[in-house]
């Protein structure tokens, strides 16, 4: 994976979604994408946390933004990988969260993964 193809893709899917624009970012995806995200299963219900496809992944992005309309990301790192690329950025409300795109020849995003940091254990009281 080249620096410049990474750098061009990470750019392009912050600027993206912090666009709303749930089409441009499913441009850089293979129609029948698999992603997982522990959010599917809070958001939409799926206990395995993964969808497949544009259509499907497209309606749970959209349902995330009427639920975060104020939803923006800001890039910290990418990094490379053999086939694939990790975006390191901040999301909602600062929390950092990170991003895994394997990529098919094409270019195109076959599988995403999502992951995101775990909230800080609140103390226990007496």
């Amino acid at each position: 994976m080249d620096a410049l193809f990474a750098t061009q893709f990470a750019a392009d899917w912050i600027a993206a979604w912090n666009a709303h624009d749930v089409d441009r970012v499913l441009s850089h995806f293979a129609d029948d994408f698999e992603m997982s995200s522990p959010v599917i299963m809070r958001l939409v219900g799926e206990p395995s946390g993964k969808l497949c496809g544009k259509a499907a992944v497209g309606a749970y992005w959209r349902k995330a933004l009427a639920v975060v309309p104020d939803l923006h990301f800001e890039l910290v790192v990418v990094l490379t990988g053999v086939e694939s690329i990790t975006i390191y950025y901040k999301g909602t409300k600062g929390r950092p969260a990170a991003e895994v795109f394997f990529f098919g020849a094409d270019r195109k995003v076959v599988k995403a993964v999502a992951h995101y940091a775990v909230p800080p254990a609140k103390p226990h009281g007496p």
